[in-house]
């Protein structure tokens, strides 16, 4: 694609159809390799289940592999590994997906798997039982167990969020996972696994009739359903900023994260920003990692960015910007803190350099072909933008835009988004205080 003069390489074949049930088809072929991607996005995650429900999504995706129609529990599993492939499932803020990266002559095959899985899996009171222990069992491990296991991502976004959407544990609540009941189950589905609340994406080595006519056969007679209604998901202008303080009583060490309300997806403003994330946030020569780690040597690094779950193009806004680092005891989080307001005030006061500038556009279009090109997964890095660009913003060959939108941004602009969105009353400061040796005396 040529714009301005200009030449970008992202440039994916795009072909978008609905099924007659409300299903929307996104294809993408791609003959580089003998390998087919299918993915199945349903538009419902950890901030659009239903109040009283916390961890309900995330459960209901463990749910979907334990058997369907046709299939026995993780039958899925075996006849994708058997087949040379490997898949996946994962549970975000804004969907919920399934996929295949398989050999491209089982394409049948896996149309015909995701087409059975919609059609409806066979849950048990045993099988609910069981997957309920699995996933309470997975926030013991990964969250209350751990160190740093809520830091930052759910303690930030019950801190700097105000709606309950948004601030909740996705993760889930052990007593509204223990409250979900076989008949909570039956409701779910009938409500977010409908086709038209779904997309599915195929990437790869295939004829694009054929792909279709397969797609038309094993999902067009599934029944249509209306889709949900959307939860209402804004957040308030933030007008003043927002602490908060964890005790963590196996950490070892303090721990910092600084986040920000982000521009709405989509707009020239959340580009910008994408931009000031490469310069201030992402890799060594960044801002922010040559100041706190290089120069002052606060930290052993610093990481963070746009979406804790993803990044900035597969989810929805509200999102949060965020640095995070971990740091000796010997630092306190104020010193850190002037030293980080001193970068960020210098990109909202004096004006980047086009050679700053080229630079984050290089290392932006670096991330994105960093994601295109999973070899573990072929292709689902390329599926799971087409699905997102069909979600969020209604058109999946919008994915086709995303250099365009980069390059087009304007120093000017670059400033004024600083300006607006890295203010000190539109963050929030989250710190970890390390009871290790506390609770090891206790």
């Amino acid at each position: 694609m040529t714009v301005g003069g200009q030449t970008f390489g992202l440039q994916f074949p795009v072909r978008r159809h609905r099924l007659a049930n409300g299903l929307r088809v996104v294809l993408s072929p791609d003959r580089s390799a003998p390998t087919i991607c299918v993915a199945v996005y349903y538009h419902v995650g950890m901030r659009i289940e239903p109040p009283g429900r916390t961890g309900f999504a995330h459960l209901f995706e463990h749910l979907m592999f334990q058997g369907s129609e046709s299939m026995a529990k993780m039958e899925i599993a075996r006849l994708v590994q058997e087949n040379g492939g490997n898949l996946n499932g994962s549970t975000r803020y804004d969907y919920t997906n399934y996929f295949e990266a398989l050999p491209a002559h089982t394409l049948d095959l896996a149309l015909w798997m995701e087409a059975d899985r919609m059609r409806g899996p066979v849950i048990t009171q045993a099988e609910l039982d069981n997957q309920r222990d699995v996933v309470k069992n997975e926030i013991r491990v990964n969250v209350l167990n751990r160190p740093y296991g809520s830091f930052p991502w759910i303690d930030m976004q019950a801190a700097a969020f105000t709606n309950w959407h948004n601030s909740h544990n996705g993760y889930g609540d052990m007593a509204d996972l223990d409250a979900a009941s076989l008949e909570d189950v039956q409701a779910f589905f009938r409500t977010y696994y409908s086709p038209a609340n779904a997309v599915l994406v195929v990437v790869g080595d295939f004829e694009e009739t054929g792909a279709l006519d397969l797609a038309r056969r094993y999902f067009e007679d599934i029944p249509a359903a209306p889709p949900p209604a959307a939860p209402d998901i804004t957040e308030p202008r933030q007008e003043e900023e927002r602490r908060a303080s964890h005790l963590d009583m196996l950490a070892n060490r303090p721990a910092l994260a600084v986040s920000y309300h982000t521009p709405e997806r989509g707009s020239r403003e959340f580009y910008a920003l994408g931009l000031l994330d490469q310069v201030l946030l992402q890799g060594e020569d960044s801002l922010l990692h040559q100041e706190l780690v290089s120069r002052r040597g606060f930290a052993g690094g610093v990481d963070g960015g746009i979406n804790f779950l993803g990044h900035m193009h597969n989810a929805q806004t509200p999102l949060l910007w965020t640095a995070e680092l971990f740091h000796d005891a010997t630092v306190s989080a104020e010193a850190i803190l002037e030293a980080f307001d001193a970068v960020i005030e210098r990109v909202r006061t004096e004006p980047l350099s086009s050679a700053v500038l080229d630079r984050a556009l290089v290392k932006a279009r670096a991330a994105i072909y960093g994601t295109v090109n999973d070899t573990y997964y072929p292709g689902f890095g390329r599926a799971d933008l087409l699905a997102s660009f069909e979600l969020f913003e209604g058109d999946a060959a919008q994915v086709n835009t995303i250099e365009p939108r980069f390059a087009a941004i304007a120093p000017d602009l670059v400033m004024e988004t600083a300006r607006e969105f890295l203010r000190t009353s539109n963050r929030t400061v989250l710190t970890v205080q390390p009871g290790a040796e506390q609770g090891a005396v206790e």
